[in-house]
């Protein structure tokens, strides 16, 4: 079992431990790839393990738009390496290249690394051409969207929950519905990711379709767009009142299970305090 942490569950100051013995002449390692999450876009939530792992590097590479939301001091010296949208294999080959050159790299990625980002991808490279063992690699975590989105609306997520991405890109869409209509059907709270884009205007239509079928009309839900950025803004309405038009590929939805309400501006999905407490 990998730790990073010292025993008391702190932070040791080293960005995780894993893969610290490498293979190769003496065991000595190439070099050391860190996938970092930047969380939801204020450096005021930027984790200090993660600022501490980028300030230590020797290049950062990115997506250009989540390179920009790096505090500018902690780039200083750095070669910065950023592409587009749609060249994720593309960064993360480049990545793994300097890091068997021998220097220490980090991958950043907005949110937490582990939820729809890079560290799986990455990790997927160094399996494909066997540097598993040769590379260090670790991940840094960072505040994933839904977290930033349910903290913006109070406490949608206090119990069970599933989180969905809309994006047919990678996963069929197929397969998409039948989560929904098994979380739906479960009664989880559901986290919807890239819940819109220009291409996929109508999977958002058909996404409450199916959540309808489970749910009541008034069932709250959350929008978040932006969430900790320029341009945050943050709504909650209904299933029947939802406007597709207040909804872009920056948002999070949150919609509520059938226990969930609106108190004030915020949503709450009660854990079960007041039936076991009498509160």
């Amino acid at each position: 079992m990998r730790s990073g942490g010292n025993e008391n569950g702190g932070c040791n100051g080293v960005a995780g431990s894993q893969n610290q013995k490498c293979a190769g002449d003496g065991g000595r390692c190439a070099g050391r790839i860190r996938v970092i999450g930047l969380g939801p876009g204020d450096e005021c939530l930027l984790a200090p393990l993660a600022a501490e792992a980028i300030a230590g590097a020797d290049a950062v590479v990115g997506y250009t738009a989540y390179v920009r939301l790096i505090p500018e001091e902690l780039l200083e010296g750095k070669e910065v390496l950023s592409t587009g949208m749609t060249a994720e294999v593309e960064r993360c080959r480049r990545a793994v290249d300097e890091a068997v050159s021998g220097r220490d790299v980090v991958v950043v990625c907005s949110g937490d690394p582990g939820i729809y980002a890079m560290s799986g991808l990455v990790l997927e490279i160094l399996e494909a051409d066997r540097l598993i063992d040769k590379v260090r690699f670790e991940v840094v975590p960072g505040i994933p969207a839904f977290a930033a989105a349910s903290a913006l609306l109070g406490a949608p997520l206090m119990h069970d929950f599933a989180s969905v991405s809309l994006s047919d890109l990678l996963t069929p869409w197929e397969k998409i519905e039948k989560r929904l209509e098994a979380a739906s059907g479960a009664d989880f709270v559901i986290a919807i990711y890239n819940p819109r884009s220009k291409k996929r205007a109508g999977h958002l239509a058909e996404a409450v379709a199916i959540v309808r079928r489970h749910r009541r009309g008034d069932t709250p839900v959350g929008i978040v767009n932006r969430a900790y950025r320029e341009g945050q803004r943050v709504a909650v309405c209904t299933l029947d009142t939802l406007n597709e038009d207040d909804v872009d590929m920056q948002t999070v939805l949150i919609i509520g299970n059938s226990s969930t309400r609106k108190t004030g501006d915020f949503m709450l999905t009660p854990r079960g305090y007041a039936e076991k407490y009498n509160l």
